[in-house]
């Protein structure tokens, strides 16, 4: 057994195959993968990694496992999940996350592969488990595939707990404690047991709030955006495969795109943070449908029509769309009055915030400061905008802000 000093749930204690498989390779490469992305440029501090967050997640499980009285080789595959769960990830996390995804077919919870011929694979055999097994509660598949991945997953219950704690922000405070102990299973579903409508809120409101103040707060996905494009490119201009751009960690990819010409351009304002600049931050009732909904390759014939309108270097015009508002945590069970009911149906809370939800939603067009202006009328233009709130750079007093996002952020942070 290894016990490990943890920031958020302190000593973590560490056993079985889960204490062999932190020495694997795939499971320490996750210490070089921030688990915000390229968010410590808006937060200094959040600097933590994939690799504490998947110990947070074992120990959840661990809790969890306990108190629904599941023991043996099925307790132990699911710690085997919970440690593994996140060996799939690309550099950056989340950030290129669907770059990979459309040169390979594979998100990061789609680890079969990865797991099999490897020292991965080596402990997990010689502990008696199949990969594909391990992989599968990965998924979320089956009937404890729902802690590992599932709408009450320990998973979320640890990120949002963490993320709060390395980004200093209040908002992703939840009573984890408590909704690991209200878990039960009925009829093979996870669910809250009986008087925890509030508890399950809880997680709901903690992910509404941080959303727009971490995950999505604009200087995070104007940074985005940019490694984006710069992974694209990379791939084009460079010997690297989708393949091995998977299995990079961070540090691996910023020194791929400074040492490949086409790139390095990307790379030195990411170190920079010499970041793009809003040109426009629409609201979604000022975007046509057409645009919401517009696929990657048509989101990229925007931006060289933009380019085009704008006299500048399509490298320089980034066109952001953000899915349509969902809330997978609305669909989350609760047990009330002896029935299991969706969250949604039980909460009034779930209808205001998917109101707050579409009123925080925003389309970002980004590219060099000097260039804002020439950008935003003509991603006006092309996209066919609405014009009331929708350009940043409008005529102001000189040396005030343009403009206040939703949490009174200046749009140059």
């Amino acid at each position: 057994m290894k016990t490990i000093k943890d920031s958020v749930h302190d000593h973590i204690e560490v056993e079985g195959v889960a204490r062999e498989l932190l020495d694997a390779p795939a499971v320490q490469r996750l210490r070089r993968i921030k688990q915000l992305g390229p968010a410590h440029l808006v937060y200094p501090s959040a600097n933590h990694t994939r690799f504490e967050h998947s110990l947070g997640v074992y120990y959840l499980a661990c809790e969890a496992l306990d108190h629904l009285g599941i023991q043996g080789k099925r307790a132990e595959r699911v710690r085997a999940a919970a440690i593994l769960h996140d060996v799939g990830h690309c550099p950056y996390s989340h950030a290129i996350e669907e770059v990979v995804h459309r040169h390979t077919g594979k998100y990061h919870d789609d680890v079969h592969e990865l797991l099999a011929d490897n020292k991965v694979g080596e402990v997990l055999r010689d502990h008696g488990h199949a990969p594909d097994a391990i992989a599968d509660l990965i998924a979320g598949e089956g009937r404890l595939g729902q802690l590992v991945a599932g709408e009450l997953d320990v998973d979320r219950m640890d990120y949002l707990v963490r993320d709060a704690h390395h980004t200093g922000v209040p908002y992703g405070t939840i009573d984890h404690a408590r909704l690991v102990r209200e878990l039960t299973l009925v009829d093979d579903e996870l669910v809250l047991a009986a008087g925890n409508v509030p508890t399950a809120e809880s997680l709901l409101l903690a992910r509404a709030l941080m959303n727009p103040t971490v995950y999505n707060h604009h200087v995070t996905r104007i940074a985005r955006g940019i490694l984006q494009q710069a992974t694209e490119r990379l791939l084009e201009a460079s010997d690297v495969t989708p393949e091995r751009l998977r299995r990079m960690d961070d540090a691996d990819l910023l020194v791929a795109l400074r040492e490949t010409p086409e790139t390095a351009e990307f790379a030195r304002r990411l170190s920079d943070r010499d970041l793009y600049k809003r040109a426009v931050w629409a609201e979604m009732g000022d975007v046509p449908e057409a645009v919401i909904d517009a696929d990657h390759a048509t989101l990229r014939e925007f931006e060289a029509d933009v380019a085009a309108d704008a006299g500048v270097d399509p490298s320089e015009v980034i066109v952001e769309v953000m899915a349509r508002p969902g809330m997978t945590e609305s669909e989350s069970r609760v047990v009330v009055n002896g029935e299991i009911r969706r969250l949604e149906e039980q909460s009034a809370l779930v209808a205001a915030l998917q109101h707050v939800q579409r009123a925080q939603w925003r389309l970002g067009v980004y590219a060099p400061r000097e260039a804002t202006d020439a950008v935003g009328h003509a991603a006006e233009r092309v996209l066919g905008l609405e014009t009331d709130g929708a350009l940043v750079n409008e005529v102001r007093t000189p040396g005030t802000p343009t403009t206040l996002d939703e949490f009174g952020s200046p749009p140059d942070n």
